[in-house]
């Protein structure tokens, strides 16, 4: 499962929003930079929350604002906003959700607070920074909170690692929420849950459930401290939900499969490999269980061990791209780049709209030291790259792809205009990273390659220009 930090604000135009990526475990798409902090990027379980997502943005009149939901590495349940464009969940909450009405409710109350302009103040802190600078920092405090409040001082700690400038003043607002506006959340929640026809049962089990969990272990759940659930509230909540005619209704078969597989896939990666095998023991012969094993087989015995269970899941479900994915993950991870393409190659067959995957793909066929295979690679990266435009990992694949044309090309011209698609394509990777000194030096080279006023000379052009907003 790929798991790389990046952030980015949507609300800014596009060459300033700059994000960073920072790597958190060994996984296929790695990063240049360790201190960032950390997001999950997984196209199985980022194209669930999407599904669970749509409905509700939809209903809430947010479907034409792109908001973007980014999970949290942190096994704590929480779930907050930050503007109108941005929520973050983390991976406790999928984790610990048994139904993806539980997740849908988490998400329908998270959208009340943005349809109800809950976020004036951070949203201005928004306008002023608009630059990687503001979600590192807002995130960067969320880790803290959460690591101070649940007791767990190494993510307090890598929550210190990336916040900086304003974190009092942007702790008190994450975590000021008032009554009011948590019961006005409660509201619009039901109301985007039954325009949608689904039951509010889910958000009832889940307060039920924190309300049995007050206590941390050194304190209060961060969840319960950014949203307080007073009595009163949930007497009212539990009243607006069983009285809908939706309140019976019941998630489909198919998505609760999708849902129990995406839990299989992070406890698998995310748990230690005996914790796994303890939580789904060999007497649990389910897909989502066998999946659960077959990556935390890999990550304790290596590739061969896993590779025959990893088979087992394709053969038991040939459609389903993400077998294909952690196949090839798997395989590139071992020193088999070659191999790893035809199972990647047929996960994006089946699901070609992904950019992960496409950039997966790529960077198998540059791994694979095969000229022929070049051409492919610049196609998948920049597929993925049209609609994942932040991504410094495709970037910094793309560069090595055009720089490899550049050696092969035997016309001057040609090897120029690839040298020059090479540098900005370093250069992006670069700005995303957030190192921005790097990234004016390559758009200055690829600058001189291309023809006054063309859309790359503009975009190099960008670069050079960018400054960093003053957020004082």
């Amino acid at each position: 499962m790929p798991l790389l930090a990046q952030a980015r604000t949507n609300s800014a135009p596009r060459r300033l929003r700059a994000g960073f990526v920072g790597g958190l475990a060994a996984a296929l798409i790695t990063s240049t930079s360790a201190n960032a902090a950390g997001l999950i990027r997984d196209a199985e379980t980022e194209s669930l929350i999407r599904l669970y997502a749509k409905p509700i943005f939809n209903a809430a009149g947010l479907g034409s604002q792109a908001i973007r939901i980014h999970l949290v590495n942190d096994r704590n349940f929480n779930a907050f906003v930050v503007d109108g464009h941005n929520m973050f969940m983390h991976a406790g909450t999928l984790m610990n959700a048994k139904t993806p009405n539980q997740v849908i409710g988490v998400i329908a109350h998270e959208s009340g607070h943005i349809t109800g302009g809950h976020l004036a103040r951070l949203r201005t802190q928004v306008s002023r920074a608009k630059s990687a600078a503001l979600m590192l920092q807002i995130l960067g405090v969320a880790a803290m909170a959460a690591g101070a409040l649940a007791g767990a001082p190494d993510i307090g700690q890598a929550g210190m690692g990336v916040a900086y400038g304003g974190q009092d003043a942007a702790l008190r607002t994450l975590l000021a929420y008032r009554q009011t506006e948590e019961s006005s959340a409660d509201q619009a929640a039901v109301t985007f849950l039954n325009a949608t026809k689904q039951s509010g049962r889910g958000m009832i089990e889940t307060f039920d459930f924190m309300a049995s969990k007050l206590v941390g272990i050194q304190g209060i759940n961060p969840y319960l401290q950014s949203h307080p659930m007073p009595q009163q509230r949930l007497v009212q909540l539990r009243e607006l939900v069983t009285s809908s005619p939706y309140y019976d209704n019941a998630d489909a078969p198919e998505l609760q499969f999708r849902h129990d597989l995406m839990k299989g896939k992070l406890f698998g990666f995310l748990d230690e490999p005996q914790a796994v095998f303890n939580r789904y023991p060999q007497t649990d012969q389910s897909l989502p269980a066998l999946y659960a094993r077959a990556i935390a087989t890999y990550r304790q015995s290596g590739v061969k061990v896993a590779m025959p269970q990893i088979d087992a899941l394709i053969a038991a479900k040939p459609d389903w791209p993400y077998f294909y994915e952690i196949k090839g993950q798997f395989l590139f991870e071992s020193g088999s780049a070659a191999a790893a393409v035809p199972p990647l190659r047929e996960a994006v067959r089946l699901s070609p709209n992904e950019p992960l995957l496409r950039v997966m793909l790529g960077q198998a066929l540059l791994g694979a030291n095969n000229k022929k295979l070049v051409d492919e690679a610049i196609t998948n990266l920049r597929t993925a790259l049209a609609r994942e435009d932040t991504s410094a990992i495709g970037y910094r694949q793309l560069a090595a792809a055009y720089a490899r044309k550049a050696e092969a090309a035997q016309a001057a011209g040609a090897k120029k205009q690839y040298m020059a698609q090479a540098g900005l394509a370093s250069a992006e990777a670069y700005f995303y990273e957030g190192q921005l000194k790097l990234a004016k030096q390559q758009a200055k080279r690829a600058k001189a390659g291309f023809v006054d006023g063309t859309p790359n000379w503009i975009r190099a052009d960008d670069i050079l220009a960018f400054q960093i907003p003053r957020t004082n």
